[in-house]
């Protein structure tokens, strides 16, 4: 249950239009708040599934993970949004298949799946909510594919930059070459040294453990 006027107002704000106000209430009975700080593993390929985890503040990365541990990243979570994946597999009552990660500060509203059900033969709101999630996932995933597909590494890793810049409202990207190289699937080095190809083109400033792009 959500106890604090601040995390009531906060579930308000970021996904209360989205639902009718019968299942909004319930939203903020059953409902928990988990608040993460960056590079925290929300779910793990594996796991069982309990809750269904909603972005009010902050942003999740949602990678696939081989047996060697190799991530491919699939697509970002942002405010307002959840993981149609995490949903698929409530709906078969499976076994997480990806990993999830916070980006940054991130504040979760936390589901039990036992309500996805039944909201949906309840809800035309969480209905629609579901089914556009689904959608939009959709949409990022194909980007994804074409992106692998059809541009090469340089450009997926202007695009992956741009895309991170965007998300996290700064210039300055966090980030270590060699989590870029797994978020691109790729190698440190190659990854190093396209960065450095950027660099001496203006695009990018580097430093350690930090990229500055010049513009977005």
């Amino acid at each position: 249950m959500i106890d604090t006027v601040a995390h009531k107002e906060l579930v308000k704000e970021r996904i209360g239009f989205l639902f009718d106000q019968k299942l909004l209430d319930e939203i903020l009975s059953v409902g928990r708040i988990k608040q993460l700080p960056p590079d925290s593993i929300i779910m793990d390929p594996g796991e069982d599934i309990h809750f269904i985890p909603f972005v009010l503040e902050g942003s999740i990365k949602v990678s696939r993970e081989n047996r060697d541990g190799e991530e491919l990243l699939l697509y970002y979570i942002e405010s307002g949004d959840t993981c149609a994946m995490t949903l698929q597999c409530c709906v078969r009552q499976s076994r997480s298949e990806i990993k999830a990660t916070t980006l940054d500060d991130t504040t979760l509203l936390m589901i039990p799946i036992q309500y996805m059900e039944q909201w949906m033969n309840e809800h035309q709101s969480w209905r629609q909510y579901i089914l556009e999630s689904y959608h939009n996932r959709m949409i990022e995933l194909i980007e994804t594919i074409d992106a692998i597909a059809f541009m090469r590494l340089d450009e997926r890793l202007d695009k992956y930059l741009k895309d991170q810049a965007k998300l996290l409202g700064t210039l300055e990207i966090h980030h270590t070459h060699q989590q870029i190289a797994d978020d691109l699937h790729s190698s440190r080095v190659v990854i190093s040294r396209l960065l450095k190809q950027m660099e001496l083109k203006g695009m990018i400033e580097i430093k350690r453990n930090k990229i500055i792009l010049s513009s977005i």
